[in-house]
């Protein structure tokens, strides 16, 4: 397989003052690198996706948490999260063999000290395609404030033949989270009720 060359890298910082109309104490601030690159496994069946695996999740795991966490300044990391988007000729397994190893995703955790898992989206679309990045605490997913989606969407990809998967940090959680913690609920429904 040939060495990884990226199409385009975009790296992006949000930061949130006001939600809902009410100022935020502490703006939350959430960052997004994403890679674009040729799917080599495009256009056809591979049964085994390692080689895939082998040259693109080392890398995708040294660039993109380092980038997404430099937009934050050293602030710290309290959720995270993974996308993988492939173009049309490709499966949704191509995206899922990239960030569903620990070769990519022991990166993305150890670059902010996180030990949960990490929540994940992909799917297959045309380029601009929106794709929702799900992300959560990064020590523990009960916590039900850090429950978010942020949305990315680059215009021109992925191509068909491409793949784009991305890495997501912020500093907090939801602007103004209010809903009772996880063990309360458990309480006071008195069961393993599931949200």
């Amino acid at each position: 397989m040939a060495e990884p060359k990226f199409r385009k890298i975009v790296a992006t910082v949000e930061e949130i003052h006001i939600d809902g109309g009410k100022p935020v104490e502490n703006p939350l601030r959430i960052a997004i690198a994403a890679a674009v690159f040729t799917n080599p496994c495009a256009g056809r069946y591979v049964e085994d996706l390692e080689p895939l695996i082998a040259e693109f999740a080392p890398l995708l795991g040294e660039i993109l948490p380092a980038r997404a966490y430099a937009l934050l300044d050293g602030a710290p990391v309290e959720a995270f999260g993974k996308a993988a988007l492939v173009g049309l000729d490709g499966e949704m397994e191509h995206g899922c063999a990239l960030i569903h190893t620990l070769r990519f995703g022991n990166p993305v955790r150890e670059k902010v000290g996180g030990t949960s898992l990490l929540p994940s989206s992909e799917k297959v679309g045309v380029a601009g395609t929106p794709i929702d990045m799900n992300l959560k605490h990064v020590h523990d997913h009960t916590l039900r404030g850090y429950h978010m989606s942020y949305e990315i969407r680059i215009a021109d990809a992925p191509h068909p033949d491409e793949i784009l998967v991305a890495v997501g940090y912020a500093t907090g959680c939801r602007p103004h989270s209010r809903l009772p913690l996880f063990a309360d609920d458990f309480a006071k429904l008195g069961g393993p009720q599931v949200a």
